[in-house]
């Protein structure tokens, strides 16, 4: 990242997008296909587009456009059965996390590029295309009351807080190697640069075998997953730092959250999150009027 400005920080007043294209190839992790993939600056309100050129087909970035949560978070048109975009969370992560409000991604296959597993590389992507204010306010969504969704003894809620996200979330694998861990933080670009867009997504030894059995995670490999086995984790380099697997969580967190539409102001905790139960949250707030108000702020100056 040598020879890189120093990371824009958004002013929070106003919408965002790139100072320009750019773009790389990748693999699907559960496709294994070669992917091509980039991301275009975007009028302001446009919001977050994915763009099948392989097929001409446009999904907005949307909590209600998920169509699948098992493995990962798929959107999908259900007007055209094709028209899906898979693994989008962690590309949506470096979005919301370094506040870029609109941008057109095109895709030329069925899945985003898996990279290295986390968010960092597309936080690169941000870094080297630029992040630029434009003249539009940028709304945020106001928590007004407590909402909680659960399975078992897995639940997301979100509630009423102050300015910007309090997240805290915690997890409890019987893997020795992942074990109990928890998180805390205040969502800022910041935070999420230093605390979360490096932490890799991870995976059991056992569910590597299932899902290859069943034609899933073709991309896998140690080079873009965590994998573990009991105690061990088998990836020569180790950890990236010791609750890597919490922090991955929230940092899927942040990916699904960013498919409301715009930032969220309130308090979000977890036990066991999941992208299914990230999504339900959504859904849960956005169909009750009473449980959400869109804010927008009164700027002070005229963007530059």
């Amino acid at each position: 990242m040598d020879g890189l400005p120093p990371a824009f920080t958004p002013n929070q007043t106003w919408q965002h997008s790139l100072k320009a294209p750019i773009g790389c190839v990748g693999i699907g992790l559960h496709s294994g296909r070669r992917i091509r993939l980039t991301l275009h600056p975007a009028a302001p309100e446009s919001g977050i587009v994915f763009r099948r050129t392989d097929i001409g087909r446009d999904i907005p970035a949307r909590f209600d456009r998920v169509v699948d949560t098992r493995l990962a978070t798929v959107l999908g048109d259900e007007t055209w059965g094709s028209a899906r975009v898979s693994t989008v969370e962690h590309l949506m992560a470096a979005l919301a996390g370094t506040g870029v409000d609109n941008v057109l991604i095109e895709l030329d296959g069925p899945e985003v590029p898996a990279l290295d597993g986390s968010a960092a590389p597309f936080v690169f992507l941000l870094d080297c295309a630029g992040i630029v204010e434009q003249a539009a306010p940028r709304r945020s969504i106001q928590i007004r009351r407590p909402v909680r969704v659960s399975d078992g003894e897995a639940f997301a809620e979100l509630r009423p807080g102050g300015a910007g996200l309090e997240m805290a979330l915690s997890i409890d694998f019987a893997a020795p190697a992942i074990g109990r861990q928890g998180l805390s933080l205040q969502l800022s670009p910041e935070t999420f640069r230093d605390k979360l867009s490096r932490a890799r997504t991870f995976t059991l030894i056992e569910e590597v075998q299932h899902l290859r059995a069943a034609g899933l995670a073709q991309g896998g490999s140690l080079d873009n997953a965590v994998v573990v086995d009991q105690a061990h984790i088998l990836n020569p380099g180790g950890l990236r730092m010791p609750d890597e697997f919490a922090r991955h969580k929230l940092l899927d967190v942040v990916g699904d959250l960013g498919l409301a539409g715009a930032p969220i102001n309130g308090r979000f905790n977890a036990h066991r999150p999941s992208h299914t139960l990230n999504n339900r949250l959504l859904r849960a707030v956005f169909a009750d009027a009473s449980s959400w108000r869109m804010e927008t702020p009164e700027p002070v100056s005229a963007a530059a």
